[in-house]
């Protein structure tokens, strides 16, 4: 699918238009995300809004994806674009979008590290669940199995983030005081690693080595 983005001009003489690029435009948007105001910030005078259309130069539309990634990191415009719609859809690019991802990898950043941080990390015991411990294991496997079958057999990659960032707030709700539920942590901390190395490989490879792993994430 193509790339689309917000389009904004002023009628020139003629009725030619001059368009300007989103990043030259203040946008005032509703509660529900949608354009209701533009200004260019170079004169503060309003300009009209245009329809959403593909990224081109002619309607000056495109986002330099050197600019994104100097702003928000490489993984993070990854997670975005594999997120924001399947392959053989468009893409609505939303800067809102990428600061939401950048929101989840920074959350798993720090409650991965704040799991680390403690001293013990044993191994899942399964003999020794309980009902609530057996209902996370559950859906940690399967979300692995959901994640392997959205990329080896769907390819809807965004889906498959979907079902990670599913696992990730359920873990927020896991209250992981015993020996079992650190282990569950780990575990679930480690499937997260794996599962979003294809689309997050720099992150993914700096959690699994805190993880306490000697080899790469790529190599397992």
């Amino acid at each position: 699918g193509m790339v689309i983005a917000e389009t904004f001009y002023r009628e020139g003489t003629g009725g030619n238009k001059e368009w300007f690029n989103p990043a030259d435009v203040d946008i005032e948007r509703d509660d529900k995300g949608r354009v209701v105001g533009a200004r260019l910030k170079s004169d503060g005078n309003p300009v009209s809004i245009g329809a959403i259309e593909k990224m081109s130069k002619s309607k000056n539309n495109g986002v330099d994806p050197e600019s994104m990634v100097r702003k928000y990191g490489a993984d993070t415009v990854r997670l975005f674009a594999m997120f924001a719609a399947p392959p053989d859809q468009s893409l609505e690019w939303n800067e809102a979008g990428v600061e939401g991802m950048s929101r989840f990898l920074k959350r798993l950043w720090r409650d991965l590290h704040a799991h680390v941080a403690q001293p013990d990390h044993p191994e899942v015991d399964p003999a020794h669940l309980n009902a609530a411990q057996k209902t996370m294991r559950r859906q940690i496997h399967e979300t692995i199995h959901k994640v392997g079958d959205d990329y080896g057999r769907r390819l809807t990659f965004n889906t498959a983030i979907a079902a990670v960032m599913e696992l990730m707030n359920a873990t927020a709700r896991f209250d992981a005081r015993t020996g079992n539920e650190r282990a569950l942590l780990q575990e679930i901390y480690e499937s997260a690693a794996l599962l979003l190395n294809p689309i997050t490989p720099h992150m993914a490879h700096a959690l699994w080595v805190r993880l306490g792993h000697p080899e790469t994430v790529l190599e397992t």
